[in-house]
Formats: C-alpha cells, sequence, structure tokens
C-alpha cells in the first residue's frame, strides 16, 4: 500500500470521525449538561465544538481529495502531515483524561469507542510517517 493510498483512507477515516462527533451533544446531553452554565460558556463551548468539527472535516477533505499533494514530501506537504500527527497524538494524549466509562453503556458504544481510538492511532502513524518519510 502507497503512501499515497494511506492518506487517503486517512481522509475517509477522519471524515467517518464525524459521524461520532455529530452524536457526541446527544449522547452526552449536552442540553441538560450545559444548561447550568451562563451563556457566554455555552457558546464558547459549542464554538471551540464546531471549530474542531471543522478542522476535522477540512482536513478530512484534503488528504481524501488530495492524498498525492500531502504524500509528496514537500515542505508544505510535510508541515501540514506534521500538524495533522500532532493535532491526532494530542487525541491520542486525551485518552487518559477522560472518563468515558459511564457512557458505554452498549457493546456497540463500547466497540465504537474502541474503534475511535484504534482510528487516532492509525491517523498519528499514516501522518507522521507522510511528515517525516
Amino acid at each position: 500500500m502507497t503512501l499515497e493510498t494511506c492518506v487517503r483512507l486517512a481522509g475517509i477515516g477522519q471524515l467517518g470521525i464525524l459521524i461520532a462527533s455529530a452524536l457526541v451533544p446527544f449522547r452526552l446531553e449536552w442540553k441538560t449538561a450545559l444548561g447550568g452554565l451562563p451563556g457566554l460558556h455555552r457558546q464558547m463551548y459549542w464554538t471551540y465544538a464546531l471549530y474542531t468539527f471543522g478542522t476535522i472535516l477540512a482536513f478530512g477533505l484534503i488528504a481524501a481529495g488530495l492524498p498525492g499533494e500531502l504524500a509528496a514530501g514537500t515542505p508544505l506537504a510535510r508541515a501540514v502531515c506534521g500538524y495533522l500527527a500532532l493535532f491526532w497524538g494530542a487525541r491520542l494524549c486525551l485518552l487518559g483524561a477522560f472518563d468515558v466509562q459511564e457512557h458505554l453503556t452498549a457493546w456497540w458504544l463500547t466497540a465504537g469507542y474502541v474503534l475511535l481510538n484504534v482510528l487516532f492511532v492509525a491517523l498519528f502513524l499514516i501522518y507522521g510517517a507522510a511528515a517525516t518519510l
């Protein structure tokens, strides 16, 4: 499998992550959970969530649509892939900080969570390889 194919698959994987991301506000009952916060805090929370969603969407579309450009090894491609490796590496570092067990109430939620984490590792490795090869 070529690096270009891996980058394309990484982009498709990122777009798949957005499905899980779209479910988070409902599964975690954000409307109720954030309801007690001041309005500005709720707005900031939603803004951060939308910025993260937009970042994953944009880079997922770039990787899925222009994998050859990202795998080309140019300075810009390496910089973008380096950023993406750091982005997903940071997400991996947060695994220990999140207390998700109480929300994994069904087998499919646990399986989805494990699958997401495997995908985070793959994204880190693929983009890291594209940044350094």
